[in-house]
């Protein structure tokens, strides 16, 4: 079971990763996808996807965000890059620590999963401005896609699992397990344990899963090339 960053974005962010992942790899199928929002504090910050950009447009380089994984990361890059915003990017060691700096006002926003921000939410600390990817659970109720809300051509961004076999492995194998994945994140108590926890099924066939890899793989290269993003 592999992640986003491990089948897409590290290629472009190592010089020495030590694998290939498309050379090593034979891919399955994508498995989960998890939606993300666009969160600020809701006692002093903006109450619309419109407002934030009219701030940061008003005090270029006054506000700031908080990520503490690649992909919450390049979500606000790709988003403030395309609004031509200069929103300062403030790094965390991890999500918790995201949420700690939005509540304690380190940072003014950040892009985060439904399952972290849903309690603070409901209990009135955070308020969503816009959803990252254009599906629609029901915890987010009618909340806008951020694309929509910012009227920008923006394509959904999710952090997603996917299953992949050593390069290799017979054809009618690949395929079984695919069809099998497939069954399986289509029963209902199996979907049910799947959104309790945050994640979206999703799954496709081992030739779509391979266009979906190819294709993030050339919106995030281009992306860190023009960040000149590098862990080494």
């Amino acid at each position: 079971m592999a992640i986003d960053s491990t089948l897409v974005m590290s290629q472009f962010l190592y010089r020495t990763l030590p694998y290939d992942p498309f050379a090593d790899f034979a891919p399955i199928t994508t498995v989960t996808k998890t939606v993300s929002v666009v969160a600020v504090r809701a006692a002093d910050a903006p109450k619309s996807v419109a407002e934030l950009i009219a701030r940061a447009r008003a005090g270029p380089g006054k506000l700031n965000y908080g990520a503490g994984t690649i992909t919450a990361q390049l979500m606000g890059d790709l988003f403030h890059k395309v609004a031509g915003l200069d929103i300062v990017y403030v790094p965390f060691k991890g999500t918790a620590e995201t949420i700690t700096g939005l509540l304690t006002g380190s940072v003014d926003l950040i892009y985060a999963a439904t399952l972290v921000v849903s309690p603070l939410i409901d209990s009135g600390q955070v308020r969503a401005l816009a959803k990252l990817d254009s599906r629609s659970p029901a915890v987010l109720g009618e909340l806008p896609t951020l694309a929509t809300a910012a009227g920008l051509p923006l394509d959904d961004i999710s952090v997603w699992l996917g299953l992949v076999a050593p390069a290799g492995t017979p054809s009618p194998i690949i395929d079984k397990l695919a069809r099998k994945v497939t069954q399986i994140m289509t029963d209902p108590d199996a979907l049910e344990k799947s959104q309790r926890t945050g994640s979206y099924p999703m799954t496709m066939s081992p030739a779509e899963f391979l266009v979906f890899l190819r294709n993030e793989a050339a919106r995030w290269g281009k992306v860190l090339k023009e960040l000149d993003l590098r862990y080494d």
